[in-house]
């Protein structure tokens, strides 16, 4: 079993930063993709940024050029930098990798139990 455990969330103002972490535990082999995901209340869950263990990056269009994804793969550690942060961030976001248990093996997709992000205008 793995666990992803975020951290790193809270209140914040408008044009403010927060940085976010999600360290992976557990037994494992490999971790391939880990990224973020966030929903707000009311809404679908979406795509934030995502990172593969080679370090190739994807972000939702919404937070191009304001959010910074990486990854520490000796640490089995993904974070996320978010700078000037608008009301429209808020919401709870969530860690998730695809973890492979065993070689050969599939992967395994999990989820973390998220961390809250406020930002008041």
């Amino acid at each position: 079993q793995v666990q992803l455990v975020e951290s790193g969330g809270g209140l914040v103002q408008a044009g403010e930063s927060l940085r976010l972490s999600c360290a992976a535990s557990g037994s494992f082999f490999s971790i391939n993709a880990m990224g973020w995901y966030r929903q707000a209340p009311g809404k679908q869950r979406e795509l934030v940024a995502t990172i593969t263990n080679g370090g190739s990056t994807n972000y939702a269009d919404s937070v191009k050029g304001r959010f910074t994804i990486s990854r520490d793969n000796a640490r089995n550690t993904v974070y996320l930098q978010m700078n000037s942060l608008k009301p429209e961030d808020t919401a709870v976001y969530c860690c998730n990798a695809d973890v492979r248990h065993s070689w050969p093996g599939k992967f395994v997709n999990y989820w973390g139990q998220g961390t809250q992000v406020t930002v008041s205008s």
